[in-house]
């Protein structure tokens, strides 16, 4: 929430750690979820190129409508005509599906699409999806602290197949939490280059040395002011994530 208390779209709050389902072993039902989205695309694509003044606002309106089985207006029957907006109901209802047996959560399903339930105030299902969001996020944060990302886009966002290296610190670094912790050693640890590797030792360590800054700076050498305002940022970002 922003100042106000006005919604705001934050990209590492509201997407980055999201947690879309695991397709990998799954192509055939990756490939039906390609061909809907495109369908999607290109069906509103079409209905705005044939009637310059149809709006997505508008479409998506009179869709609404109909899912809450609210009667139409005349100016509502020209959009839903012209938007074929029962069609674009079906592909979106079709995605529905789809996106619920990826998730592994058919038993959701009934005969009335999920949306039209959703719309017309379902809030025992609402709240039930939600909770099996929250649910799973907290399972991949969990892996992700073991080193497993399951990266949407692999050949996009770990372009250089880092996945390995970052398993492999990890269990680097559970290594030294456990001497750290039996033999409470006194020498000095080296500050890691890497973003990823910084977060992840800082993560490790606060199970052993705590949360302050200050104390965790200075088990990498010299006191450094700018390490420090690095590892207090990190720790933000940890506590922010539920991760500490």
């Amino acid at each position: 929430m922003g100042m106000g208390n006005d919604p705001r779209y934050n990209n590492s709050r509201c997407f980055e750690t999201f947690p879309f389902p695991d397709l990998d072993d799954q192509p055939e039902l990756k490939e039906t979820l390609r061909t809907l989205g495109e369908q999607l695309d290109a069906h509103r694509k079409a209905r705005q190129a044939e009637h310059p003044e149809l709006t997505l606002t508008g479409i998506y309106n009179v869709l609404e409508k109909l899912r809450k089985e609210e009667p139409l207006t005349d100016k509502d029957k020209v959009i839903h005509d012209q938007g074929l907006v029962t069609l674009l109901k079906q592909i979106h209802d079709d995605i529905d599906t789809a996106v619920l047996e990826a998730y592994g959560w058919q038993e959701i399903a009934t005969t009335t699409p999920l949306a039209d339930r959703l719309a017309r105030g379902d809030e025992e299902l609402e709240q039930a999806i939600l909770q099996r969001l929250v649910d799973l996020n907290h399972e991949r944060a969990a892996e992700e602290a073991q080193g497993k990302i399951r990266y949407l886009r692999p050949d996009f966002q770990d372009p250089e197949n880092t996945q390995a290296s970052s398993s492999t610190q990890t269990l680097e670094t559970a290594d030294l939490k456990l001497a750290t912790k039996k033999t409470k050693t006194t020498s000095k640890l080296k500050w890691p280059k890497p973003l990823p590797e910084q977060v992840t030792i800082i993560k490790d360590l606060c199970a052993t040395h705590g949360t302050n800054a200050e104390t965790l700076s200075q088990l990498f050498g010299r006191a450094s002011k700018p390490r420090q305002t690095q590892i207090d940022q990190i720790l933000q970002t940890l506590t922010a994530l539920g991760q500490i």
